[in-house]
């Protein structure tokens, strides 16, 4: 999960990617996702799996669960 640090209003990014920090510079050069693009992010949680399926079926949960998201979001924010 991605916090966005350019913006004062609280907005998190959730995605799956085989190289994480190849992932976050790509956003904060405003070449990732169209979402991320203008911003700046930060990473505040991580979570490693095994598979492919497994990490795209916890990014859906994330990304459909607010309420979850906010949780870690609490927990893990610098």
């Amino acid at each position: 999960m991605l916090e966005c640090v350019s913006l004062k209003k609280k907005i998190t990014y959730v995605g799956y990617t085989s190289n994480l920090y190849n992932r976050i510079n790509l956003h904060n050069k405003g070449k990732g996702a169209k979402f991320t693009r203008g911003k700046k992010w930060r990473l505040i949680y991580k979570k490693k799996f095994m598979s492919k399926g497994k990490a795209m079926s916890y990014e859906y949960l994330l990304k459909k669960n607010k309420i979850k998201r906010l949780e870690i979001f609490k927990k893990y924010k610098i």
